[in-house]
């Protein structure tokens, strides 16, 4: 993961600060949260836009004091990495459409009004896309079919049109937040996906996910998911991080699964289960944490010789005798305090 430092409401702009950070990894977040930029800075800024990558990002957010006025944007016509987030109102919007040398971009203003701002030719070019919840839902995705340089998109509670993610070959990481009711079926056609996260919302089940390549799946907090069944569907799986789910109840590896390496079940308060953990030949790193499995019934069953970290926490007092337990059959918790 790439680190991050970001520059709040910057007097000035300090060049040197900002190159060091970039020759070393980080990405650099400049931030407005009010009209607190004078042309001046807005005009060092567009300087750096042109020397550097998306790695170098502005954004406004916020501005509660007034109307974000977007022609602001023009200023800043180099800019390759873009915010425009967290904001209620926003005037002039199209100045978002113009700059030619985007890369990434979110967008964010809550009374967005043009619902067919993703026809926009300069954000066919886009590499990363987020796209948070607005009062209206009639914002049209269709036009995302024509992202074919996407490999990171977010999408928080649009529904219309959304099969044409399913358009988008080249994508590798997908949050879906707060997506509910719509078929997932699209998601099968992303065989290069190798993310997939999804957040609130609410459904059943993610059986409609098959015939997948992804590496790393995250279920938070979805309202309703009362099964995880067939998950050897996700052949390639590595990572599975399930939280805040209060209807699932258990997760049984009934088949192998080779690759998977890392397990997750977190705050989930009525899941009691988990079963056939000696078919994840690659499984090392397991945390469990407030569940209602039992423990005693939990480490009678065989586990992967892979395993070397497990923890295992219920938010009570009787912790450090199972963290004591676990250290005696050979595993640590992964958090650096162990021996």
């Amino acid at each position: 993961m790439i680190r991050s430092e970001r520059i709040q409401n910057p007097a000035k702009i300090d060049r040197d600060f900002i190159d060091r950070l970039l020759k070393t990894g980080y990405k650099v977040i400049v931030q407005f949260s009010d009209r607190l930029y004078t042309d001046k800075i807005l005009e060092e800024l567009n300087e750096l836009c042109l020397k550097y990558d998306e790695n170098f990002n502005i954004r406004f957010y916020g501005h509660h004091s007034n109307s974000f006025d977007c022609s602001i944007v023009d200023k800043i016509p180099f800019v390759k990495s873009l915010n425009v987030d967290c904001i209620t109102n926003a005037q002039h919007i199209e100045a978002l459409t113009k700059p030619l040398h985007l890369k990434q971009f979110w967008l964010g203003v809550y009374e967005l009004k043009d619902t067919e701002i993703l026809q926009a030719d300069n954000f066919k070019k886009l590499t990363s896309l987020g796209i948070a919840d607005t009062k209206t839902k009639a914002l049209n995705l269709k036009y995302l079919s024509d992202f074919k340089n996407l490999t990171s998109l977010l999408i928080a509670k649009h529904t219309k049109n959304i099969d044409a993610v399913g358009e988008l070959k080249g994508l590798t990481n997908l949050n879906l937040n707060s997506i509910s009711k719509v078929p997932l079926n699209f998601v099968n056609n992303l065989k290069q996906l190798k993310r997939l996260r999804i957040l609130l919302g609410g459904r059943d089940n993610i059986n409609e996910i098959h015939n997948n390549a992804i590496e790393q799946l995250e279920l938070i907090w979805i309202r309703g998911l009362n099964e995880l069944n067939n998950l050897d569907r996700f052949s390639k799986l590595k990572s599975l991080h399930i939280e805040d789910q209060i209807r699932l109840s258990r997760l049984d590896f009934d088949n192998v699964i080779n690759e998977l390496t890392d397990i997750k079940i977190l705050n989930c308060k009525t899941f009691s289960a988990v079963t056939g953990l000696e078919k994840l030949p690659a499984l090392s790193h397991m945390r469990i944490y407030g569940t209602a499995i039992d423990f005693e019934s939990f480490v009678k069953q065989e586990f992967p010789k892979s395993l070397e970290i497990l923890a295992f926490y219920t938010g009570k007092k009787i912790d450090k005798e199972i963290k004591l337990r676990l250290e005696t059959m050979g595993y640590v918790d992964g958090m650096g305090n162990n021996s």
